[in-house]
């Protein structure tokens, strides 16, 4: 066994190596000069059958091609990286579990912190001698950087290889086996073991599911009915944190919402495809039949109007999102029942009145009611870094159903004309306005935002390259956006950043629709999840 320690190439921690899968889609571009070698191995071989995510991408080249290409990309990095060899080399990653820590912040506040146990499997298409030099010298040195310096390194031969673990000062530890031209590495020994044993054949390998499937795209996932269940347990965990103060409201959300999703989820898959406009993900979530059949019936899109509509102009805002539904009253109710009766009865009811808190921020008490008031299509803006600034914006049918469903403090205000063609009433806070106009919409929510959506006139129209998209599609829900913040982490990953201006935003256009089995949601971005993924590196903690 060979034991030696990395020089402190930085003290500053990057971010948990632990803590995100994803980063294996980077490994390459720390400069790798592989050569082609051997007969490339088909990596679904080497992955169990029972992993809870599985993620492959067969041409890092054409993956890492379809980021830096990009319009977005170019206009912020200071030069282009040459990816030609990443060409053809092939990754599989594999989740086998997930880790939950808790980590206090204050006396009465935690954060909590969800690790996958990953392996990821990389073909590189090299000789042994360049994998090992790869695998010691460009991937020690990361690990080294991100584990903050001074992490020791034992090497020894086992499994049919040269083994590698990585143990920094405070414990943690990552691992690694190059076996001729292919890596594993990961942050679970057992993990990698099991690849070994689907390798081995004592085990059945993923390459048998009919849900792995072949096809003209950049990447692949798949989420088994197992990784459902055990990802529902940390949205549950997360979304009770964010829920509410009270031990008793985290309590419940933590319990019923996992159950809820694993009792209406069956599994999922995702494609990366290159287009024109970028990079398109596409999600199929599978939902068990009792719940499908209800929403099949009721979740139906409406005619889409392109003409009389109000100007959603989304400068400065973080997404708008268009609901185009036959029935919005019927559609949320039925989503409202189905998950009332995925976990018991007394849960159920406590689910449906909890929803009506989703209505809050717009300035709504009673959805019910409003969405009866209101014609299909209608309207929802965020604004802010974290997009908590809402408006809704919709066209009313029943104005005595309507003034039933707004927030008391708006009700019981006299509608000022403070323009000529306008109505004005805003709580006594100055918090809530809502703000009607002469063609029949109603502006709701959030009184700087409402404000800032109406310093345009009224007409379809915007410098948003999906307007026209969002107003013209068929789907249930189509949603356009921007992200500030992406580029900024994207583009330190391959080249250095232009210092002169600010970063531009990476624009997004989400479709929504109800298919034969289940969700189907299609999403057209600049850098798309596998972007998304990537970013994860840079999050300092």
């Amino acid at each position: 066994m060979l034991t030696h320690k990395f020089e402190v190439k930085s003290k500053k921690e990057k971010g948990k190596l632990l803590r995100s899968f994803g980063f294996a889609f980077c490994l390459f571009t720390f400069g790798l000069s592989f050569s082609c070698s051997t007969k490339p191995t088909d990596l679904r071989w080497l992955v169990p059958s029972d992993s809870l995510v599985y993620l492959e991408a067969d041409d890092l080249g054409a993956v890492m091609g379809a980021i830096t290409e990009r319009p977005a990309f170019r206009e912020a990095a200071k030069e282009f990286p040459d990816l030609s060899v990443l060409n053809g080399v092939k990754l599989a990653v594999t989740v086998t579990g997930f880790e939950t820590k808790e980590h206090p912040v204050t006396d009465e506040n935690s954060v909590l912190n969800f690790t996958p146990r990953f392996v990821a499997i990389l073909e590189t298409n090299a000789w042994n001698y360049q994998a090992l030099k790869f695998t010691e010298e460009k991937l020690g040195s990361f690990i080294d950087d991100v584990y903050g310096g001074e992490v020791l390194l034992e090497t020894s031969d086992k499994h049919d290889g040269k083994y590698f673990v990585w143990t920094a000062n405070d414990g943690r530890k990552a691992y690694g086996l190059v076996q001729g031209s292919v890596v594993y590495f990961g942050n679970d020994e057992s993990s990698i073991e099991k690849c070994l044993a689907a390798k081995r054949g004592d085990v059945e390998s993923i390459a048998k599911n009919p849900k792995i499937t072949n096809g003209d795209r950049l990447a692949f996932g798949y989420v088994s009915p197992d990784g459902v269940a055990q990802i529902a347990n940390i949205v549950g965990l997360s979304l009770a944190k964010q829920s509410s103060e009270e031990g008793e409201v985290q309590g419940f959300v933590a319990r019923v919402l996992p159950e809820i999703l694993r009792n209406s989820l069956k599994e999922a898959t995702w494609n990366a495809k290159k287009t024109d406009e970028g990079i398109a993900d596409t999600y199929s979530i599978s939902i068990k039949p009792e719940a499908s059949t209800v929403l099949r019936e009721t979740l139906i899109a409406s005619r889409a109007q392109t003409e009389g509509l109000p100007r959603i102009n989304p400068e400065g805002a973080v997404s708008v999102t268009r609901y185009n539904l036959q029935d919005p009253h019927i559609a949320w109710r039925s989503l409202v029942l189905s998950a009332g009766k995925a976990t018991d009865s007394t849960s159920g009811a406590l689910v449906v009145n909890f929803s009506d808190g989703l209505f809050e921020p717009y300035g709504i008490e009673d959805p019910e009611k409003f969405l009866k008031s209101v014609e299909p299509e209608l309207f929802t803006v965020r604004f802010g870094e974290s997009g908590e600034n809402v408006v809704v914006v919709a066209k009313i049918k029943d104005h005595a159903s309507f003034e039933q469903s707004i927030a008391s403090e708006l009700r019981t205000v006299k509608p000022v004309a403070e323009f000529p063609d306008r109505l004005i009433r805003k709580s006594a806070d100055g918090e809530l306005i809502l703000v009607s106009v002469p063609s029949g919409f109603i502006y709701l929510g959030d009184a700087y935002s409402v404000e800032k959506l109406l310093g345009v006139k009224e007409g379809n129209g915007s410098n948003s390259p999906f307007t026209k998209q969002m107003f013209e599609s068929d789907a249930l829900s189509a949603t356009m956006g921007v992200d500030t913040a992406l580029v900024a982490k994207i583009v330190p990953l391959f080249s250095q950043t232009r210092t002169s201006d600010a970063a531009p935003g990476s624009h997004f256009f989400t479709e929504t629709r109800f298919g034969k089995d289940g969700l189907e949601r299609r999403t057209v971005s600049d850098f798309g999840l596998i972007g998304w993924i990537a970013s994860q590196l840079t999050n300092d903690e």
